[in-house]
């Protein structure tokens, strides 16, 4: 039985604990291809599929949350490392990836928020590599942490998406009509809360690894590793548009003064096309 929809910020927090979570096609894809291949199917090639699912991943992160045994005396974020903790069969029976994306917005005839799902989640796989990189460069040895709180900066975002696709669709035609609307402002205005509130709820709810939430909350932006997960952020965002973007120049400038370099240098480190 379907769940009812959700209008207040409570209810959908609510309403997002209780719903499966659905997976890319590719993920279920790639893990089923995996699953025929007995020689190279473990831990580490499962995560390896998983880190370039944005959705699959929080899946696994809330799962072992809500399953965490008194034993845990630590949070664990690393896929691999929760795959080895649950098992990797009962891992695939309790967290299996499924539903698709895909189908659950074609059968609903929302190809369009389809569209602009698949394009966040490439987003955030972008703004991962980057933060990961630049973590390795800085010595941070919490580089996973860094490169996996970065690929879930805006899973709120992603979630709406699959969920409330005609109310994000409606987001995205607002500012598109008015390219001086804000984004919170439109969310706000059309959810009546903002998704950056959404996912900071959810997080507490879903008990999410503390270093995980405080790397994904802006409000900690003078932290060196907060930094890096902004910065890598909006790289990608901004990238997304062409290197021809009007704030590329500010994001290049404020990388290289988190990495001790050169805005010259970081456009070669992140492959801007010059």
């Amino acid at each position: 039985m379907p769940l009812d929809k959700p209008r207040k910020l409570s209810e959908w927090v609510d309403f997002l604990t209780a719903a499966e979570i659905p997976v890319l096609k590719q993920t279920a894809r790639n893990i089923s291809k995996l699953q025929q291949d007995a020689q190279h199917m473990n831990a580490r090639s499962f995560a390896q599929i998983v880190k370039n699912d944005p959705l699959m991943t929080v899946k696994m992160l809330r799962y072992l949350q809500s399953h965490k045994q008194l034993a845990q005396k630590h949070d664990v974020i690393e896929i691999e490392q929760i795959a080895l903790m649950i098992g990797l069969e009962k891992t695939l029976e309790k967290v299996a990836p499924q539903p698709l994306v895909e189908e659950i917005l074609s059968q609903s005839g929302n190809m369009a928020a389809l569209v602009h799902l698949l394009k966040t989640t490439h987003r955030a796989n972008m703004a991962a590599g980057y933060a990961f990189d630049w973590a390795v460069r800085l010595h941070d040895l919490h580089y996973e942490e860094i490169r996996t709180a970065t690929l879930l900066h805006d899973i709120a975002e992603m979630l709406m998406w699959c969920f409330s696709p005609k109310e994000m669709l409606q987001i995205k035609a607002s500012q598109m009509n008015d390219k001086t609307l804000r984004s919170v402002v439109a969310q706000q205005n059309i959810l009546g809360f903002t998704l950056n509130r959404l996912q900071v709820e959810l997080a507490v709810k879903w008990r999410l690894p503390e270093l995980l939430i405080a790397l994904t909350d802006d409000k900690n932006k003078t932290q060196q590793r907060v930094r890096n997960v902004i910065l890598a952020v909006n790289l990608a965002r901004h990238s997304a548009n062409g290197w021809d973007d009007a704030a590329l120049p500010d994001d290049y400038e404020d990388i290289a003064k988190l990495l001790h370099l050169q805005a010259s240098e970081v456009m070669i480190i992140v492959g801007a096309e010059i």
